[in-house]
């Protein structure tokens, strides 16, 4: 496996026989949040159509790298991207890209769920409408689809109208999964979308992801290493090394686990470390 300086793909899909294309890439990524550097060089190919799960300790820049890939950093005051993301023939970061167009093509599922205050319904007809989709037949068609893609529709289809709020954390989850999937993204990033929910809500929502692979490419930020050993197809293993977060190793999930390359990263497996 490549050092954290070099680039580092992802290879050995167990997705696919053969090694899937890579959808997007960062090439020698930095993140400065005013003048802190908090995430340095990082380089990553991700497969098209497979899991990969972002892995380490808490503050080495999972959530940082992932917010980079959808410019949800131009959200932040002060911060500053150095470097290279590209969505296949995208330039994420070129100052012309429409960032509302790059948003709908890569969706965030965050940590704690945030149905909005409306009806379930409406929860997903608000983005369709204001990215411009008004014909009442299609929107009613995507909302049952998405519902029933996230295996939340015959729970509410008797309840369409109800507050989205009265949902349980797990529905609230499915049904914020299903508001971005309503949009029809080619990429889902997901920052510990099961930390808030309960150990039988959370087998629900990685049996969710696990049917969604091959549909959308998903990355997922995870502290649960079983977790990702569970659902993921490939793994990135992030570390604070020097002060700032880097990238150490990734690889698919036979070779993390069993045969890591890195010191840091066997002993992070291993229980020694983080």
């Amino acid at each position: 496996m490549n050092t954290p300086s070099s680039e580092t793909e992802l290879n050995s899909s167990p997705c696919k026989e053969d090694l899937p294309l890579p959808c997007l890439y960062t090439e020698q990524l930095s993140l400065y949040y005013n003048s802190q550097l908090a995430l340095q060089d990082v380089t990553l190919s991700i497969p098209k159509g497979c899991v990969t799960a972002l892995i380490g300790p808490s503050g080495c820049g999972k959530t940082s790298f992932l917010s980079c890939l959808n410019r949800l950093t131009d959200l932040i005051p002060n911060c500053k991207i150095c470097g290279q993301v590209r969505l296949e023939d995208l330039d994420i970061l070129h100052p012309k890209t429409d960032t509302v167009a790059l948003r709908r093509r890569v969706g965030t599922i965050f940590q704690k769920p945030n149905p909005f205050p409306l009806s379930i319904w409406k929860n997903i007809v608000f983005p369709l409408r204001e990215h411009g989709i008004k014909d009442r037949q299609r929107i009613d068609e995507i909302v049952e689809q998405v519902l029933v893609d996230v295996g939340l529709w015959d729970e509410v289809k008797d309840r369409l109208k109800s507050p989205a709020l009265r949902l349980s954390g797990g529905q609230k989850q499915r049904l914020c999964i299903a508001r971005t999937l309503a949009l029809q993204p080619e990429i889902l990033l997901m920052d510990e979308p099961c930390s808030a929910l309960d150990p039988i809500t959370t087998g629900i929502v990685e049996d969710l992801i696990v049917s969604l692979r091959g549909k959308y490419t998903i990355l997922i930020v995870t502290h649960n290493l079983a977790q990702a050993r569970r659902i993921a197809d490939y793994v990135a293993l992030f570390w604070v090394k020097d002060g700032c977060g880097r990238l150490i190793e990734a690889g698919s999930v036979k070779q993390i686990f069993e045969n890591p390359q890195q010191p840091i990263t066997g002993a992070y497996i291993s229980g020694s470390r983080g």
